[in-house]
């Protein structure tokens, strides 16, 4: 007698109705079929799930650990009895041809979200593992897992509409063809971050690790993730921002990996000098300033070409302003240059220069331009204080004046 048989014969017996019958059959039947299925469930989860621990205790790879942490040897001990039930249908339910299609369908649907299930979590395994690689460490690891699940959701999808309505994919095509319009406008956000993610990973414009800055969404620091709709990033004063991904392509943003990747961080600042304190310089003052050990050679030098130069062109030196002449703002521009060349925090082999900007109503800008060595920030905003801190200092040796506002009598007023 055959398993599913087993109801039948005794209900015959008890000379049950035929109706009746047929239905104790069928629930008699269902429940062995559970029975059964849990069993199988059962027995390959326990088989699977200490074979793969087993492995993954003997190998040296991490990989089959994580496939551990992410549960897929439970995943693909469903199959089994997902498998089975599917074989048992047509038995069970070959007196109900309506619930032995529309079982049959539930248990297709049952077998396409199960190998999703099983995709995503050997996919999320092998993100864990690559996100401890160094070569991977730094690449949108979540991105590529989000689109290859959203496609494998859309192949999900498009089967269950296969399998419910009973249709082909040609008809199924032109019905979404034909609604594609409504599709954009309700995945809008998931298509922009489709295309963004590709470009962005692509173009290498950004990688995990990198310190970003976009003041469109108050963003300033590093990227800790980078995934289909949005990028992650830790700010320096420990808040997070969570930017659109789609926005690293329609609008602009500040990416410093070159400056950490170079041999320096850019040190640009300038200082204010009041014009009316710019002057030309006398004999005696050029010997009070020659005491001053950066430009001591420097102020001998060019007196000597200077010097030569009126008196060859027979210059009438009476006047302060005929010929060539020092002036305190030009010296003091070449002392801070000597400085910052001897500042043993700036990179020497970088671009270096001491120069003047455009004079504006609050004066000359006086501007250093060059790189330091360190680039860490607490160290770089020190040596930058260093340096500001000293040529600040020295301005009053030159007989210059550094602009700063002045309050007026009236509170409402201000004067130089």
């Amino acid at each position: 007698m055959k398993l599913y048989d087993i109801a039948e014969p005794i209900l015959k017996n008890l000379e049950v109705s035929p109706t009746l019958s047929l239905y104790i059959n069928l629930v008699v039947n269902l429940i062995i079929l559970g029975i059964i299925a849990y069993i199988l469930d059962y027995v390959f989860k326990k088989i699977l799930i200490v074979c793969l621990a087993v492995v993954a205790i003997r190998t040296k790879s991490s990989f089959d650990d994580f496939l551990v942490a992410n549960k897929t040897a439970k995943y693909m001990a469903h199959l089994v009895p997902l498998y089975y039930i599917s074989k048992k249908v047509p038995l069970v339910l070959d007196k109900f041809v309506y619930w032995e299609s529309l079982f049959t369908k539930l248990v297709k649907f049952n077998i396409i979200i199960l190998s999703i299930l099983i995709l995503r979590s050997i996919l999320n395994a092998l993100r864990d593992y690559l996100k401890l690689q160094p070569k991977y460490k730094d690449k949108p690891i979540d991105s590529y897992v989000q689109v290859i699940m959203i496609t494998m959701w859309i192949y999900a999808f498009i089967s269950f509409i296969l399998i419910l309505f009973d249709t082909t994919k040609t008809t199924l095509l032109t019905t979404f063809g034909s609604v594609s319009a409504v599709i954009i406008l309700i995945f809008r956000d998931t298509i922009l971050g489709f295309v963004a993610s590709i470009q962005v990973t692509v173009n290498d414009m950004v990688r995990i690790g990198d310190w970003i800055t976009v003041e469109k969404y108050g963003a300033d620091g590093d990227v800790e993730e980078i995934n289909l709709a949005t990028v992650k990033v830790r700010n320096f004063d420990n808040t997070t921002s969570t930017i659109p991904t789609y926005s690293l392509i329609s609008d602009s943003f500040r990416n410093w990996r070159g400056m950490i990747n170079s041999d320096g961080r850019r040190i640009k600042r300038h200082i204010l000098i009041k014009g009316g304190s710019v002057r030309f310089l006398k004999d005696e003052e050029l010997e009070h300033l020659k005491r001053i050990q950066f430009i001591s050679t420097y102020i001998d030098k060019r007196k000597q070409d200077i010097d030569k130069f009126n008196s060859s062109n027979q210059i009438d030196k009476s006047l302060s302003i005929n010929g060539r002449n020092l002036t305190n703002l030009g010296l003091f521009r070449k002392y801070i240059q000597q400085y910052i060349l001897s500042h043993p925090g700036i990179n020497k082999d970088m671009l270096l220069m001491v120069r003047y900007l455009q004079p504006t109503e609050k004066g000359i800008p006086l501007e250093i331009y060059c790189f330091s060595k360190d680039k860490k920030w607490e160290n770089y905003e020190y040596i930058m204080a260093d340096i500001f801190d000293h040529v600040i200092a020295s301005i009053k040796y030159f007989d210059l004046e550094l602009f700063e506002l002045q309050p007026a009598k009236n509170q409402d007023d201000f004067t130089l």
